[in-house]
């Protein structure tokens, strides 16, 4: 069933995607994560972590696997573990979307929601790992704390990421992405600098609530996924550049016209993590090549301000954006592209055998 499951994973297109903004023709690039099983980059994970349980022994046919969540991860988590044969138990903040609620029952997830009264995310965490110690035999993914969250994603995104671009003569100027475990950021980080001196790696956050700079909750925000109310412990920001932040009604627009104009139906984070690549090349100039990934697809946010018309602000980027089009840069060989065969090796100065068309 694992091997099953992986051919749903992971393994997504890499889009170039062509616009002018202010006139001036760019591309940035963005993994289409949104194809994955249950339309997010945390299935990657979901599936990655519960393979490690296997293999370390700490997960057992049929024992309750207990997550806090956002809601992507959950939704992933519950997939997973149903496909699986596990029950789910999910602790998630009342505030969530409607859609992210519901996709969870249909996997037949028993669901805890926290209100902020309650604690919030911090209490969802909590909760959690007391339900863990009263019940005994229990699996706990802990994802923002959980290091094979980023090894899923220096095992399998970043990797495909690098091949797509060299198999089309380009290497990699900066990584952007937004910080929700920081398992992307962390794991794709890490890989493309131990390929390539001088990649820029920033993380994203709102800038309406600028969590990683301050250390703590600050404010609120409506791009679900990122900036659940404190540092994940997996996020080293010392090891990373800038932090760029995102305003959140400019990545709705920009979400919004991702959709409108080329059909490429994503959330909210994703418009944020277009922005954010888009302020990186600003910096670098108009020729980098910068790359983001496209966290999840727009259906789990109907009932959002996503479907809302949002008004233009000063400063916003998106109206200096024109969409042209993009290209589609394939799967890689998956008989040359095996996760198994790569060894984890913040050292390692070789790379993975490169795939063939």
């Amino acid at each position: 069933m694992l091997e099953g499951l992986r051919s749903l994973v992971g393994n997504t297109p890499l889009l170039a995607i062509a616009f002018t903004y202010r006139g001036e023709h760019r591309v940035l690039y963005a993994k289409a994560e949104f194809l994955n099983m249950t339309g997010s980059i945390k299935d990657r994970m979901a599936l990655h972590i519960m393979r490690r349980g296997y293999g370390r022994g700490v997960l057992r046919g049929g024992e309750r696997v207990i997550e806090a969540t956002s809601g992507n991860t959950g939704i992933a988590v519950a997939a997973v573990a149903s496909a699986l044969g596990h029950p789910v138990t999910i602790f998630m903040p009342d505030w969530m979307s409607h859609e992210r609620i519901e996709l969870l029952r249909c996997y037949g997830t028993e669901m805890r929601l926290v209100g902020r009264d309650q604690g919030g995310f911090v209490g969802c965490i909590e909760q959690a790992e007391q339900l863990a110690r009263r019940s005994g035999a229990t699996f706990l993914p802990r994802q923002f704390s959980n290091p094979d969250n980023v090894e899923a994603h220096y095992l399998t995104t970043a990797p495909e990421l690098w091949w797509q671009l060299r198999e089309h003569g380009l290497g990699i100027d900066a990584f952007v992405a937004g910080v929700g475990t920081g398992g992307t950021i962390m794991g794709v980080g890490r890989y493309l600098r131990e390929r390539q001196s001088g990649v820029r790696v920033h993380p994203l956050e709102p800038a309406d609530s600028p969590i990683l700079t301050a250390g703590h909750r600050v404010g609120k925000h409506r791009i679900q996924g990122i900036s659940d109310e404190f540092v994940p412990p997996i996020v080293d920001l010392d090891a990373l550049d800038e932090i760029v932040s995102v305003r959140d009604g400019d990545a709705i627009l920009m979400a919004q016209k991702l959709a409108s104009t080329l059909g490429l139906g994503v959330g909210i984070s994703s418009g944020a993590n277009f922005l954010g690549a888009l302020q990186v090349q600003n910096d670098i100039g108009p020729q980098a090549v910068v790359a983001t990934v496209f966290a999840d697809d727009n259906k789990k946010y109907l009932s959002t301000d996503l479907l809302h018309d949002e008004p233009v602000q000063a400063g916003f980027l998106t109206p200096d954006v024109d969409l042209l089009s993009f290209r589609s840069f394939g799967r890689v060989c998956r008989t040359c592209f095996d996760q198994d065969e790569w060894t984890v090796n913040s050292n390692a100065q070789e790379s993975p055998p490169r795939p063939t068309a």
